[in-house]
């Protein structure tokens, strides 16, 4: 997939597909764009007018710029676009989320960037899709652009898993109230987070359970406070067993930052430094504090114990 920083610096493809949105996350209802986007490339292929199949996205999140306040992100940039390329995007172009983006009219956005930057014969949206300064664009006003500058709009429903709406804040909502099967059902695929293991205050080496310190590349994470089970894959290897805190470590210190520690099971090496995914599977209990580190360790041999039952492959 080719990444391109900006609709300027876009190829001169004879024409692209462009499903437009945030992407964070790429969950169930941004893959039913690219789904869209991918059939009418097709169409136009079949007609004997080859098309790329292009996602517009936006860095940083338009919030920080509108002055609403970003939400806290679901995956990072790269793993968005890890996660697109796998949805079969043949391009995403990340467009720089400027106040002079924001302030774009309507028609300037379609002319500049969707007209002449990307060629598009076709874009796709979601059904609350809106763009221009003030977000004045209506999926109205793009269909009527569409018909001047010369592509269709595809405008795509709402998604909906076990009767519910598919969105980044419902997944969101979930992960903080630490039902992470539900927020896996909303994504399709289990909340992971990819990191650096970097030093920590080394507790756990003190206290006979080493854990890897994981620092997210988003800065912070959208999880309950609490004990999970999870797998920890380092630079691309094998998804190893693990169980992860994630906390303030109340019975060491009072009011400490949020830090995610993962106990690999029965691993004995040094991770230091090294990139790593944290893949959450199943929460276990809250976070709490502990009247004494020996009460503490009685627990943590208990959550290790029950994520090894959490984590065990299904009897055949």
């Amino acid at each position: 997939m080719q990444v391109i920083r900006g609709h300027r610096e876009a190829p001169a493809w004879a024409g692209a597909v462009v499903a437009i949105g945030n992407f964070d996350g790429v969950h169930a209802g941004h893959r039913a764009l690219i789904v869209e986007a991918r059939r009418l490339a097709a169409l136009q292929a079949a007609a004997g007018a080859a098309c790329q199949v292009v996602v517009l996205t936006f860095d940083p999140h338009p919030a920080a710029i509108t002055g609403k306040g970003a939400p806290v992100a679901l995956c990072s940039l790269a793993r968005r676009l890890e996660l697109l390329a796998e949805a079969g995007v043949d391009a995403t172009v990340i467009e720089p989320f400027t106040a002079g983006l924001a302030g774009l009219t309507a028609d300037q956005f379609v002319d500049d960037i969707l007209a002449t930057g990307l060629r598009a014969r076709a874009v796709v949206v979601g059904y609350d899709f809106a763009y221009g300064a003030g977000r004045c664009g209506t999926l109205a006003t793009l269909r009527a652009a569409g018909l001047r500058a010369g592509f269709e709009v595809a405008v795509v429903p709402p998604v909906e898993i076990a009767g519910e709406v598919v969105s980044s804040t419902r997944v969101r909502e979930y992960l903080r109230d630490g039902d992470v099967g539900a927020a896996a059902r909303l994504l399709g695929r289990p909340f992971d987070t990819d990191g650096v293991v970097v030093h920590g205050a080394a507790r756990g080496r003190e206290i006979g359970i080493p854990t890897a310190n994981v620092h997210p590349d988003t800065g912070t994470l959208p999880l309950a406070g609490g004990i999970y089970a999870v797998t920890l894959a380092v630079e691309g290897g094998a998804a190893l067993p693990a169980v992860a805190s994630f906390g303030r470590n109340p019975t060491f210190v009072t009011a400490g930052p949020l830090v995610l520690e993962v106990h690999v099971l029965d691993f004995a090496g040094d991770l230091y430094d090294r990139r790593a995914r944290v893949t959450v599977l199943a929460w276990q209990r809250p976070e709490r504090a502990f009247d004494s580190v020996d009460a503490l360790l009685v627990q943590i041999h208990q959550d290790i114990a029950d994520a090894r039952v959490l984590l065990a492959p299904p009897p055949p």
